[in-house]
């Protein structure tokens, strides 16, 4: 399920605009050079991006997953949670100013093989932002005022079912889903909105089924929904989040056990930023 792509790129993109979503919860919106444009054509939902801070004190770059691509108008949007100096520092860089990019990074999922199935979707806190692009890849790649027709679901043969859970309001990009999937579903954990609870109490309260499940979150909801699917005999892939130093593999610090022997290492060990962070659930020890 994971596809393996060469299209790693360093370069200047310049800051869109960048907004304030919900708490401590921001969207940058970049756009990319022209020359870049055959690179960005190839990335995939999952995959990740590090952005460098231009304080020379923060060295590495912070690892920011894909929340949207829209190659017509050259332009990658982040969404990501300011915890520290580093991510502070990007949310505050002002419109028309450059930034640093690493990417693509990583792996992400292989939408062509969901084509035609009943996909369902879960995304928990910060695990929602990715899954918004896979949302877009699978349902359509129009964006959401783009003025582009999108697909009919005729037309896709796939269905496109998203689950996301909130801790409480507000519902950071419910919107943006509602015009990239078929169905979109909420969970709260105090109850505010839709199903009181996570992700999978909503999909059990729905009746919500599935061919393939898709999901990133916190470990606690991956394992779930890693134990969910093995219940319903249904192949499930999580992205999983992890912190990360160099993003390209050399550091090993993003190490998760697996099921299966690395043919180089000869341990059941693979690296998050470049195996991953897209596993099947059945394959990885989290």
């Amino acid at each position: 399920m994971q596809v393996q792509r060469q299209n790693r790129f360093k370069a200047a993109m310049e800051v869109v605009r960048t907004e304030l979503l919900a708490g401590d919860i921001w969207s940058t919106i970049l756009r990319y050079p022209e020359e870049l444009a055959p690179e960005m054509r190839e990335a995939r939902p999952g995959q990740f991006v590090g952005v460098y801070p231009k304080d020379g004190s923060r060295l590495l770059p912070r690892p920011i997953s894909i929340c949207r691509l829209v190659p017509e108008e050259r332009t990658l949007r982040l969404v990501y949670r300011t915890v520290g100096a580093g991510t502070e520092e990007i949310a505050a860089m002002p419109a028309g100013s450059a930034v640093e990019v690493l990417g693509m990074l990583g792996n992400g999922y292989d939408t062509e093989s969901m084509a035609g199935r009943r996909v369902v979707l879960l995304g928990g806190g910060l695990g929602i932002p990715p899954m918004l692009e896979l949302a877009a890849s699978l349902y359509g790649k129009a964006a959401p005022g783009s003025g582009q027709e999108v697909p009919s679901a005729a037309e896709r043969k796939t269905a496109v079912t998203a689950v996301l859970g909130y801790r409480s309001a507000p519902l950071f990009l419910k919107e943006d889903f509602e015009a990239s999937a078929d169905a979109v579903y909420i969970a709260t954990e105090d109850g505010s909105e839709g199903t009181a609870g996570n992700v999978l109490d909503a999909v059990r309260e729905r009746g919500i089924r599935a061919d393939v499940l898709c999901a990133c979150g916190p470990l606690p909801m991956l394992r779930a929904v890693r134990d969910y699917a093995a219940e319903q005999g249904i192949p499930a892939y999580i992205s999983l989040e992890e912190h990360m130093a160099c993003g390209v593999g050399a550091c090993l610090g993003c190490v998760v056990k697996t099921k299966h022997e690395d043919p180089h290492s000869h341990v059941k060990n693979a690296r998050i930023c470049t195996e991953g962070p897209v596993f099947p659930a059945s394959e990885v020890e989290i």
